[in-house]
């Protein structure tokens, strides 16, 4: 079975703005499937954001295109392999124009800060204990002896 590929669309007011950001995130855009109404993102060999102009993501749609720096639509998680590769990728998308539209979140076994591109777009990295995701954050955090809660009780 071929692996499922994912793309995920999302609208720009700006698109070489976007494109910059994206790069500067350590992201690469691939010329094949980028012109003056779009660019393809790769996130890796099976994941890619499409960052469209928002007059092109509305002829996918009968939808109304919504504002992302007001309105949530999605909310895309990326996970990294520590905490200050959560930290390391947050200082550089804050150095190439986007914002932290609220506090970090330390759960003990998870760590997550937040990351709005220059359109608002909302992309969060995280990084998760191995140990949490194979037993489930209560018994992790158990076995730590810590006394925080889950993400499923917080």
């Amino acid at each position: 079975m071929t692996a499922t590929s994912i793309f995920v669309n999302f609208p720009t007011t700006d698109l070489d703005r976007a494109k910059a950001f994206y790069e500067a995130l350590g992201f690469r855009i691939n010329p094949d499937f980028t012109d003056e109404n779009a660019a393809c993102v790769v996130l890796s060999d099976t994941i890619y954001f499409m960052v469209l102009k928002r007059e092109y993501l509305a002829t996918f749609t009968d939808k109304q295109i919504i504002d992302p720096k007001t309105h949530a639509q999605m909310s895309i998680a990326l996970s990294r392999d520590s905490r200050d590769e959560v930290d390391e990728v947050l200082a550089k998308g804050l150095s190439a124009g986007g914002s932290e539209p609220r506090p970090a979140q330390d759960l003990g076994f998870m760590y997550s800060r937040d990351l709005d591109d220059p359109d608002g777009n909302n992309l969060s990295f995280l990084f998760m204990e191995q140990a949490a995701a194979e037993q489930g954050p209560d018994a992790y955090l158990a076995e730590q002896g810590a006394d925080q809660p889950s993400a499923a009780t917080a």
